[in-house]
């Protein structure tokens, strides 16, 4: 076992598929010798090469065009977009190509891309540095979705991704990239890609998050216990597909659900979410199912983040209200 942030473990991630597959491509803005804004690359372009860690220009269209091309040609290309807010250039190459090259060709092609894109805000970062666009891609039919909370699943998840025959839209909690846990780099034995996890058992309502929500989730367990509540903390690692399973059986047995995630709450993920679970738990629901997340406003200045995320109070207020009903 071996402690790592969950950028470290991303990068161990990126090196042992690059070592176990030569067709394992990176690209990006800054990926070589930087190493990434985030250090995410640091130190592959110089022990795989410039001609597998490749600097681009900064032209996100361009990059995800390019690694479509490769991919065609066998390639299994990992493209980082620098921020989540910069992926909105290459929107028409990810949904009208990469999404839909398997179902057009009728599954003679498939193109085996790895999209990654840091999402999130609690950096005190300037304008379209802190969005998160999950919804966008979940919408769209053809992409496989995940994301990672902590370094463990950073590690098993990347390489996974890379090994999944469909595009992949990776997204990375980047105010978690600095949080550390013992990781076993050795070991293969993973949870599969697109389950979702309990990591923390709970009685009375189930809260479900995923990336950067889910270490606030359990801190709003840790401090509704001393109050007598007991949360169901679910990280859903994969929003499409979804493991609908893991979260119904969950409801089921606590008969309440809180939803808490980053985006706007509008139009948000969530709202699949409660949806689902209406429709498949309505009959043991005790409350409607409730959502904290994000304000319909752009993301705010740094200096007003934290009174737009998602915090222990706003979580722990839709618990007690959902024991209101």
């Amino acid at each position: 076992m071996t402690a790592l942030t969950l950028g470290k473990a991303m990068n161990e991630g990126l090196r042992k598929a690059m070592e176990n597959d030569p067709k394992v491509l990176v690209m990006g803005e800054d990926v070589g010798k930087l190493g990434g804004v985030f250090r995410i690359t640091d130190g592959l372009q110089k022990d795989f090469g410039e001609e597998r860690v490749i600097d681009t220009p900064l032209a996100e269209s361009g990059i995800v065009g390019t690694a479509i091309g490769l991919a065609l040609r066998g390639y299994r290309p990992v493209v980082e977009i620098q921020f989540d807010g910069f992926v909105y250039p290459a929107a028409d190459q990810i949904i009208t190509q990469l999404a839909k090259m398997r179902m057009r060709s009728l599954g003679a092609l498939s193109l085996p891309v790895v999209v990654r894109i840091p999402c999130g805000g609690g950096i005190g970062a300037v304008e379209h540095h802190s969005e998160s666009p999950e919804a966008y891609f979940t919408h769209t039919a053809g992409l496989r979705v995940v994301t990672c909370s902590n370094p463990v699943d950073a590690f098993s998840m990347i390489q996974q991704s890379i090994a999944s025959p469909d595009p992949v839209i990776f997204f990375e909690p980047k105010r978690r990239y600095w949080d550390k846990a013992e990781v076993d780099v050795d070991s293969t034995d993973w949870t599969p890609l697109h389950q979702a996890q309990v990591v923390q058992p709970g009685e009375h309502v189930t809260v479900l998050a995923y990336g950067p929500s889910v270490k606030t989730c359990l801190e709003a367990a840790a401090a509704g216990s001393e109050e007598g509540r007991s949360l169901e903390v679910i990280d859903l690692r994969s929003l499409n597909p979804l493991d609908t399973g893991t979260v119904t059986e969950s409801v089921n047995r606590t008969g309440r659900c809180v939803v808490v995630h980053e985006a706007p709450v509008f139009s948000g993920f969530g709202a699949e979410l409660a949806a689902r679970i209406t429709e498949h738990c309505f009959y043991r629901l005790e409350a409607p199912v409730l959502r904290v997340g994000g304000f319909s406003t752009p993301y705010p200045p740094s200096r007003l983040e934290d009174h737009y995320l998602p915090d222990i109070d706003r979580i722990l207020d839709a618990v007690d209200r959902t024991f209101a009903w």
